[in-house]
């Protein structure tokens, strides 16, 4: 098990702050792969990767990164500067 948090906007699509998730996912994009495919408000929220930001046990990563040994998956908008 997994626990996912969304942020932001991806929160607001989703309707959910984080879950628990069974995941046979090699990777963060599998995982997205198998959320997608869950319902239309996850395929909504993951429809433009390039939009989004991910980072596992709170560092920041990338979409090809393994998920072997991660407690904790976060997806959020980039961050803005200021």
């Amino acid at each position: 098990m997994i626990d996912v948090l969304y942020f932001a906007w991806v929160r607001e699509r989703i309707g959910l702050p984080r879950e628990r998730v069974q995941t046979s996912a090699v990777t963060v994009a599998g995982l997205i792969d198998e959320l997608r495919a869950r319902e239309d408000r996850y395929a909504a929220a993951f429809a433009d990767l390039s939009a989004l930001r991910v980072a596992l046990d709170q560092e920041l990563s990338s979409f090809d990164a393994p998920l072997a040994g991660v407690r904790e998956v976060a997806f959020f908008p980039p961050m803005t500067g200021g």
